[in-house]
């Protein structure tokens, strides 16, 4: 074959390849895009179900209300979870959606379907959004109802919910009659909400299983309990890391409310092991008062994420159950914290707040109690919670001062007869000891940590 011939078949090959990957992408359903423009005049309800699988996971296929059993890659015997996104006040889709889906598919063989509902959340109106919840609400119910009458169980069937799509999943859950295997709520929304009933917001009776967490209780997001498992991210407010004055634009307002998603997503990504410990207030849970997970056992605490088979019954047997925990600002999340039991004997009666820092050859982090004035007098035990931002390995030395704010006068001396080291979370670090410390009030003193006896 002449080169010029050859060289036109390889030019042909390429663009029949190119075309057939446009086809391809064209295929793709894609999650509904508007601009500023559309939520500035409002868009009207319209609710589209998007499926992704494993055999599908980068290219989204559009469902039909009918005749589910025909429609390639929808498999009624594989279990469901659907994605329902909030408020969308710009119109642009979710920046999380993707990551999402990738993270579902990960966890089991499920079928991922992506509610969107974009035209009729993105509209400058808030409240207008909140009216279309109940319709959009009622247009999944009927899907679900379809689902169902062609072999699909309700049982396995996971709602999870961001903002006010976690009301909405609830409204789907309550017209089912809590036949919804379950429903997760990601700080559900506020605004609107705050006042409402069970029957207009999210609550337990919507699913068999209701867990929720919460990061902006005090802005966007709902206050109170309203799962079968409540997590608080930080007291469930105001996040490490998110802005504290409005100089910082858009992230002052969203980035409490959005870090409920990307917890979440780290915690589906198996990087973040993040903990929450039954408690009445966050306040008790960082005075150390609530680090004991009898009522679970042989499980330890419950665990956010998508895998709460090991806590679900002891949730179900206690009820409403509130659990607590803290983070970093960036992922993994994760705080190394150690439950620090300490005896003193010394003369003075003293208040004080606890500095402790750990160090690992040139690596150290410190933490800082200081929520409330600890008192240290003789046959005093003191618990508290110290939890560090950086997780070190093999503690090689820590550091120790009680800060009285004593700036003139005598210093006086304080001693501990015993202070124990007891790591949370990870039973496979060793238990750190040290018996019988002299140190000076606001002054700095440091010690090797020795293993503990059992008897310790």
């Amino acid at each position: 074959m002449p080169p010029r011939c050859l060289l036109g078949l390889l030019g042909l090959l390429v663009l029949c390849t190119g075309q057939e990957e446009r086809r391809t992408q064209e295929s793709c359903d894609n999650f509904t895009d508007l601009d500023l423009s559309h939520c500035l005049m409002g868009t009207s309800l319209y609710v589209r179900l998007l499926l992704y699988t494993r055999d599908n996971i980068d290219c989204g296929r559009e469902l039909q209300h009918q005749r589910l059993s025909e429609q390639p890659l929808l498999d009624l015997r594989r279990p469901t979870a659907f994605v329902i996104h909030g408020y969308r006040p710009t119109g642009a889709p979710p920046i999380w959606i993707d990551h999402i889906v990738q993270l579902l598919a990960e966890q089991q063989d499920l079928n991922v379907i992506v509610v969107d509902w974009n035209r009729g959340a993105a509209n400058f109106n808030y409240f207008t959004a909140v009216t279309y919840t109940r319709e959009a609400a009622q247009n999944l119910t009927g899907f679900l109802l379809t689902m169902q009458e062609e072999g699909a169980s309700l049982s396995s069937v996971h709602l999870i919910g961001v903002s006010l799509g976690a009301h909405l999943a609830g409204f789907v859950g309550a017209r089912l009659k809590g036949r919804i295997g379950r429903i997760t709520g990601l700080d559900p929304a506020g605004p609107m909400f705050t006042s409402a009933t069970p029957e207009e917001r999210l609550d337990p009776s919507d699913a068999m299983f209701v867990d929720v967490l919460h990061t902006d209780m005090d802005s966007f997001g709902l206050r109170g309990a309203h799962g079968h498992v409540d997590f608080y991210a930080n007291g469930g407010a105001d996040q490490p890391g998110c802005p504290k004055t409005i100089f910082a634009g858009k992230s002052y307002f969203v980035c409490d409310h959005q870090r409920s998603v990307f917890l979440y997503l780290c915690a589906l990504n198996r990087t973040c092991t993040l903990t929450g410990y039954p408690c009445p207030s966050y306040s008790h849970f960082l005075d150390g008062r609530c680090l004991q997970c009898e009522a679970f056992k042989p499980a330890s605490c419950p665990v956010l994420g998508y895998d709460l088979g090991p806590w679900r019954d002891a949730l179900l047997r206690l009820g409403q159950t509130k659990v607590f925990f803290s983070t970093t600002a960036t992922p993994p999340y994760k705080k190394l914290s150690y439950r620090v039991d300490m005896a003193t004997w010394n003369q003075y009666l003293r208040w004080g707040v606890v500095y402790i820092r750990l160090h690992s050859g040139r690596n150290s982090t410190e933490a800082r109690v200081d929520q409330k004035l600890l008192r240290f007098e003789q046959y005093t035990s003191t618990r508290l919670l110290a939890q560090f931002d950086e997780d070190l390995q093999n503690i090689q030395k820590i550091s120790l001062r009680i800060g009285t704010g004593n700036i003139i006068g005598p210093r006086y001396k304080i001693r501990l007869l015993r202070i124990r080291f007891t790591p949370l979370d990870d039973p496979g670090r060793p238990l750190l000891c040290r018996f019988d410390i002299i140190m000076e009030e606001n002054m700095e003193v440091s010690f090797r940590p020795l293993p503990c006896n059992s008897r310790d």
